[in-house]
């Protein structure tokens, strides 16, 4: 067995480099799809290697793409891999690493956004979700166009702990635009901090593990790159449904640079908002002047404590939006405008 964290003496036999395949199947990364290939098999080993010990891990890749970082996970020891990539260009190329590496390498075509994980891998796997993680890892070079809705949907499957989850703490090593990555790790009171940050950290361990230059990437992009993992937490730091821990935190994050109590008001119909944000944050015990960058995961947490609450009081509440009662108004200002326009002729 590999010791932890280092790649296994194992290695595939000797393959065109991914410079070549990409020339042999005249692969050119599609702009609308946000593709950058990393070609420095160097950094691709040293994001398996931070992924932890994969000897006789079952892997899920997603975006393998040309197959750099599938390259350095087949290298790890494991003993499967599955990929799943939307792009059918780079089918080929995978199947000829899946003949090198006869009976570790899965490939699936389809769109990572919708396929069910959940079924790839067998149910022995599973594991208590308060027992060390399970022997199953996803990693992955992102598209900047999936990353952030995907790490949102996979947070909101910690929460229910189903989808990748329901194998049980399973690990995560992705790669995000540095600004991204940086937001997810960010700490209280940095001006990285944002929405992301809260929702990733409430729900896991997250390390923004290491940079990779915009440089190394093929076509470079026009920014860094940053490599994250995370590791879910046995017990969540907000104990609340995932939907309602969301609208508070997108509301709050909506009006980043003014005191919180601006963005909470939404929350509310404007009829009740000035007394109910002073409810919510007085039971809350929270300075209205802070802003949001200010605010702890600690204090998130009483917030949504005391707007589920005013929820359970009010079950109308939970479903309001202030941008469908804006909307509303104007149409109202609209055909008022008509029917005095009406009048007028008449």
């Amino acid at each position: 067995m590999a010791a932890s964290g280092k790649l296994s003496t194992y290695r595939l036999p000797p393959l065109p480099t991914i410079r070549e395949i990409i020339k042999l199947f005249r692969l050119q990364a599609a702009k609308q799809l946000s593709q950058n290939f990393l070609l420095d098999l160097r950094l691709t080993d040293k994001i398996v290697r931070k992924a932890g010990n994969l000897a006789n891990a079952y892997v899920y890749e997603v975006g393998p793409g040309p197959g750099g970082i599938t390259r350095s996970i087949l290298n790890a020891d494991i003993t499967e891999l599955l990929v799943v990539e939307k792009d059918t260009r780079f089918i080929p190329g995978l199947q000829m690493l899946s003949e090198a590496a006869p009976g570790k390498l899965r490939i699936v075509h389809g769109d990572v956004l919708t396929f069910k994980v959940e079924k790839a891998f067998s149910e022995s796997l599973k594991r208590p979700w308060e027992d060390d993680p399970p022997n199953v890892h996803i990693i992955g070079n992102l598209p900047f166009s999936v990353s952030t809705p995907l790490i949102i949907k996979w947070l909101e499957n910690i929460s229910c702990r189903d989808g990748p989850f329901v194998y049980g703490r399973t690990q995560m090593t992705l790669t995000f635009q540095k600004e991204v990555a940086e937001r997810l790790a960010a700490n209280t009171g940095s001006k990285q901090r944002s929405r992301l940050s809260v929702m990733a950290q409430y729900l896991c361990n997250v390390r923004h593990i290491f940079t990779i230059p915009g440089r190394a990437f093929v076509p470079k992009p026009e920014v860094d790159v940053g490599v994250v993992h995370f590791t879910p937490l046995i017990q969540p730091k907000i104990e609340q449904p995932f939907k309602l821990v969301e609208k508070v935190v997108q509301n709050v994050f909506q009006f980043r640079r003014k005191y919180c109590h601006r963005g909470l008001g939404m929350l509310f119909p404007e009829a009740q908002r000035l007394e109910n944000t002073g409810r919510l944050l007085e039971l809350a015990d929270i300075d209205p002047t802070l802003r949001p960058r200010q605010l702890s995961i600690s204090h998130f947490k009483s917030l949504c404590e005391v707007y589920r609450k005013m929820c359970d009081e009010d079950p109308q509440l939970f479903a309001y939006n202030f941008r469908e009662e804006l909307k509303q108004k104007k149409k109202q200002k609209e055909r008022k405008k008509e029917d005095d326009a009406k009048s007028y002729r008449l």
